[in-house]
């Protein structure tokens, strides 16, 4: 994650925000609680704020940073500390399952850019049989959407698909004077934890999605307009749900029903 910002300026269009708060730093560090030996990765490390502690921590640490002209003042605030395995990349285009070598499972940590935050998410699921856990900084309402349950305003297609794969922790609220320069929103530190079987079954996952994606493109519309493309009213109601419902008001369950009453193609 982030640190002091020095003469490096932050950089709009990677979503830069550096964090400073030394409370705030230990906080995290404190959740992720790292330990000698293991696979850590960081997303956008940034100056090294987080950087640091985990390596010093781990004595070893892989980073993913896209910005090359902070890696100098990377590698220097890092230096005799450990090794530091810096790949400079696009989070997004990173295969993490490649990254993982040997018997030990990736542990994530990072301050995920606000903009591209959701597909980050979506890429870090396609890994998740090779990680251990993830501990990610993002923007509160984020937070707030991963976690929601049926009939929160939250719960959506995030929520869903996350929590299908995933148990999601939210840890605490950051607010923006811990930052430079400060955002306009608050923050959160979010655990993700891969389940030991996903709930929904492979064979499935493909039906899965798509039923919830078109569930929720229109929420505010029935299932029975929703969804009929892939499944008629009586079909639905067959899978044991009201097609008259909304998509906020079905848990996991009923979508799993609902992608196993899609004939197969």
């Amino acid at each position: 994650m982030n640190g002091p910002t020095g003469a490096h300026q932050a950089r709009k269009r990677f979503g830069q925000h550096f964090l400073h708060d030394p409370h705030v730093i230990a906080r995290i560090i404190a959740a992720v609680a790292p330990l000698p030996g293991e696979h850590l990765v960081e997303i956008g490390p940034g100056l090294g704020a987080i950087t640091v502690p985990l390596l010093r921590a781990c004595g070893q640490l892989s980073a993913v940073e896209l910005d090359r002209d902070v890696i100098p003042h990377l590698r220097a605030a890092t230096a005799g500390l450990g090794r530091l395995d810096i790949l400079e990349a696009d989070a997004l285009t990173v295969d993490f399952s490649a990254l993982r070598h040997d018997q030990r499972p990736l542990r994530l940590v990072g301050n995920l850019p606000y903009n591209i935050s959701t597909p980050l998410l979506f890429h870090f699921l396609e890994a998740a049989a090779h990680i251990r856990d993830m501990h990610f900084m993002l923007q509160k309402e984020v937070v707030e959407r991963m976690a929601a349950g049926p009939g929160d305003a939250d719960y959506g297609r995030l929520s869903v698909m996350l929590q299908a794969r995933l148990k999601v922790v939210p840890l605490f609220e950051i607010g923006p004077g811990a930052f430079r320069p400060p955002p306009k929103v608050d923050s959160a530190i979010v655990r993700l934890v891969p389940l030991p079987e996903p709930r929904v079954p492979a064979a499935l996952q493909a039906a899965f999605a798509e039923v919830v994606r078109l569930a929720f493109a229109q929420r505010r519309k029935q299932l029975r307009n929703t969804l009929k493309t892939v499944l008629a009213a009586d079909a639905i109601e067959a899978a044991g749900v009201d097609p008259a419902a909304r998509a906020e008001t079905l848990d996991l369950a009923a979508y799993v029903r609902l992608a196993e009453a899609i004939p197969p193609r």
